[in-house]
């Protein structure tokens, strides 16, 4: 059961506030629970990955395409405003994340932060969750893996370090487009694109291995981004990538074509015939091993401009299973946007 938070932290005043943009100007209600578990299981195939850690539900990240929206509405909530909104917290996930690793069935497995909502999202700023989780982690000598939007995940470079140096660790920090307006637009809550390129450089430059995730290609508005997204990736060390397709489900749609509509509405009609293009007419494809990736002439040109960029960068296809560079890495449009 969740609790509502009278006075909720305000992480733009903490001292962790340098890696923050502006705050949003939405209100923020804040709720507090006590999580049983915090291992989240996946059995699907188009996630390669088997075990995860999300410390919050919904996101201030706020992106207009994100895939976890309708997860929401599990809570009560709907799958617009209150998933930017109304952002429940797990306040205990270290200590169950310390009992769940201390299993003697526990077999020592990666274990992924986020694969639904941001671990590195503006609350953890004040809640430190993530940072106290990767400090069980360190001390379970645990390997883990990472995607985030978050440029507060520099604060935690030096966790990020030890387990790099120990069982392992692999960050992926999520890019999608080349120029800040169009970020803020679409992600009006994450880090600014540039931000986020500097955090990549920073990972790098501790020894982290990371990498790139363009996720998601939008039909129609960032297809021509990605040779200088990989471009300026590897400048700042990344020696791995992968791209997916825009995902959206139908509680997803509407909002993503009423932000589409407000903030590019000279676009938005290229971009939803862009989409249909890749979707076999449809705005989304539900199936497994569809839900990632295309299909059609335009999608095989969009996978041909990335291979051909990771290929005269020297980048690795992502290892969709967060193991380290040093295992085999399947087909990038296994893993998840």
């Amino acid at each position: 059961m969740h609790r509502p938070v009278s006075n909720p932290p305000n992480p733009w005043l903490s001292r962790h506030v340098e890696w923050l943009d502006e705050p949003p100007q939405a209100e923020l209600v804040v709720y507090e629970e006590e999580a049983k578990s915090v291992l989240a299981a996946n059995d699907s195939p188009d996630v390669g990955f088997r075990w995860s850690v999300n410390p919050y539900r919904g996101c201030q990240h706020a992106c207009a395409y994100c895939y976890a929206r309708p997860s929401h509405q599990y809570l009560g909530f709907g799958a617009g405003t209150d998933f930017d909104r109304r952002i429940v917290v797990k306040v205990n996930a270290p200590e169950v994340l310390a009992r769940e690793l201390a299993r003697r069935s526990w077999k020592r497995e990666t274990v992924v932060f986020s694969g639904n909502t941001d671990c590195y999202q503006p609350l953890e700023a004040s809640y430190e969750l993530t940072r106290r989780c990767l400090e069980v982690c360190v001390a379970r000598a645990n390997p883990i893996g990472m995607i985030t939007k978050g440029a507060l995940v520099r604060r935690d470079i030096d966790l990020l370090a030890r387990l790099a140096r120990g069982p392992g660790a692999h960050v992926f920090v999520s890019i999608p487009f080349l120029d800040d307006e169009v970020g803020r637009k679409l992600e009006p809550g994450a880090a600014a694109p540039n931000k986020r390129f500097e955090a990549l450089r920073a990972l790098s430059d501790a020894g982290i291995t990371t990498g790139i995730a363009i996720a998601p290609v939008i039909p129609g508005l960032n297809e021509a981004d990605i040779p200088r997204l990989l471009e300026r990736a590897r400048d700042c060390g990344a020696i791995s990538a992968f791209m997916t397709l825009l995902r959206l489900p139908a509680e997803v749609l509407p909002v993503f074509q009423e932000r589409v509509e407000q903030v590019l509405p000279e676009r938005a009609r290229k971009i939803e015939s862009a989409i249909r293009d890749m979707r076999a007419g449809a705005m989304n494809q539900s199936a497994f091993g569809a839900r990632m990736s295309g299909s059609g002439p335009r999608w095989n040109a969009v996978e041909q401009l990335f291979e051909i960029h990771r290929k005269r960068y020297g980048m690795n296809v992502a290892d969709t299973r967060m193991r380290g560079p040093e295992l085999q890495r399947p087909s990038q449009g296994q893993l998840f946007s």
